[in-house]
């Protein structure tokens, strides 16, 4: 539920709820008292004594109004207390204090009572005579002789009257009551369904304040609390993807410090050795001094190398060397490549067959260039681990219902399992032990980046004892 429609719901419920129950409560006084107990809970006196006042005083054109004197006359006297006489009432007519009429004997005492609660705006009290309660209404009037005239009023609190009274008394108690216990439970929801989930969230800020990323943001509460709680979730899970990416990073440079270290060493201490012995005249012949001088070259070059495959693959890695996408029909593509590297393989004993198996041709998106440093890594990485005298690798070209798949199968020796899910890690040889290996042990990394930038996947397969696949797979246009 939105938080807007629970708050109308709510600020509706506190006025509504408390309403029917004083309905509910108001139909239950009058079933009881009216059928169970045969009480009227009718007001005739207040009726009578209503309409009595308003002929008296209700407009201009009434007697009082418009005649003042008419206090003085007997017939005035007479209707008046035939008016009250429907319902008990009495009547006592002033002037000046002294009594003109009165429609019984009155005491002194009653009537200063009488004008005493009349006189009251609020808070009216009756007026007790031989123990009948009565109501109190006086008028008071300005004769033209200048003399003051009062009108008093007297109607019989009956007992009908006294339950209308306590009748209005427990629906203003009912009401205030359920008014109140509304209001608490209205409070209570919304804590439960507002304020608790606001608690929880700062609880969460605070643990993401103290580096506990772990604490988990559960969806609770109103809509746009939820959406809130999701979206701090996400933060959250962002943020410790991040730190952690952030970790594996500062454990990659370190990892990249040290296999740089341990890889440039090799090559670097055979420079300086050929170097020292040079200087400390060992080359003592000129055939001895060009060995050395072209060792020291092949070191350097292969340090020079290594060195342009670590930034390569840098740039790879931060993404900032852009694809340059190129429809290409990836079977002619794979054709050209192994007819130029044929040559070469041929001359140092290795045979290259190309085979394809697409039902039909295929254009794909690539960055030529880019693909072909990948192919040339994974010949060259075939090419050092070859040890039989004749060596072969078989390239095959076939697809899947959404991907084209190129597998480069050599008949080497094969790749121990355990090595096998690490040689796409940087500078991971998968014989620690063979310096002599040429390259920088970036070159399937390389690969798997450039794959990846082609939004296809790259893996090895080395079946025991024969040779090893290296598989590529790139999505369908």
């Amino acid at each position: 539920m939105k938080l807007t429609k629970r708050l109308i719901l709510a600020n509706a419920a506190t006025v509504i709820v408390p309403l029917m129950i004083t309905v509910l409560v108001a139909l239950a006084y009058i079933y009881l008292y009216g059928k169970l107990l045969g009480t009227d809970l009718s007001f005739e006196s207040y009726q009578k004594l209503s309409e009595i006042r308003f002929e008296l005083t209700g407009n201009q054109q009434s007697p009082l109004h418009r005649t003042p004197e008419i206090i003085e006359e007997e017939s005035f006297h007479l209707h008046l207390q035939e008016q009250l006489s429907g319902i008990q009432g009495e009547v006592i007519i002033l002037k000046n204090e002294k009594i003109l009429f009165t429609s019984r004997n009155f005491n002194k005492v009653d009537i200063a009572k009488s004008i005493e609660i009349g006189n009251k705006t609020w808070g009216k009290e009756y007026l007790v005579i031989g123990n009948i309660p009565y109501t109190v209404e006086l008028f008071s009037l300005q004769l033209k002789d200048g003399s003051q005239g009062k009108v008093i009023l007297l109607a019989p609190l009956d007992q009908a009257s006294k339950n209308v009274r306590t009748f209005f008394t427990l629906l203003g108690l009912t009401f205030l009551l359920s008014f109140a216990l509304t209001n608490i439970y209205v409070s209570r929801q919304f804590s439960r369904t507002m304020v608790r989930p606001l608690r929880n969230l700062q609880k969460a800020a605070a643990e993401i304040t103290l580096g506990n990323l772990s604490h988990t943001i559960a969806e609770e509460g109103d809509q746009e609390i939820r959406e809130l709680c999701r979206d701090l979730e996400r933060m959250r899970i962002k943020l410790k993807e991040s730190i952690h990416t952030q970790l594996k990073y500062e454990d990659n440079r370190k990892m990249l410090v040290s296999s740089i270290s341990h890889d440039l060493k090799t090559p670097i201490t055979t420079i300086k050795g050929y170097i020292e012995g040079i200087l400390d005249g060992i080359t003592t012949t000129p055939q001895k001094t060009e060995r050395y001088l072209r060792t020291i070259s092949l070191k350097a070059e292969q340090v020079d190398q290594m060195i342009d495959d670590l930034l390569l693959y840098s740039k790879l890695d931060l993404k900032q060397i852009p694809f340059n996408f190129e429809g290409t029909d990836l079977e002619d593509y794979l054709r050209d490549f192994i007819a130029e590297s044929e040559p070469e393989l041929e001359h140092q004993g290795i045979q290259i067959i190309f085979e394809s198996r697409l039902s039909k041709r295929q254009q794909i998106n690539l960055d030529r260039e880019k693909v072909k440093r990948v192919i040339m890594n994974i010949l060259d990485n075939s090419l050092k681990y070859m040890q039989k005298s004749s060596g072969e690798i078989n390239v095959i070209l076939r697809e899947t219902n959404t991907s084209i798949i190129i597998e480069f199968h050599d008949n080497g020796s094969g790749i121990s399992p355990q090595d096998l899910p690490q040689i796409f890690d940087r500078f991971y040889r998968s014989d620690t032990s063979r310096s002599e290996i040429k390259g920088s042990g970036l070159g399937l990394a390389i690969a798997k980046q450039i794959i990846e930038g082609h939004g296809g996947r790259i893996w090895a397969v080395s079946p025991e004892a024969e040779g090893t696949s290296i598989i590529i797979s790139l999505a369908k246009p």
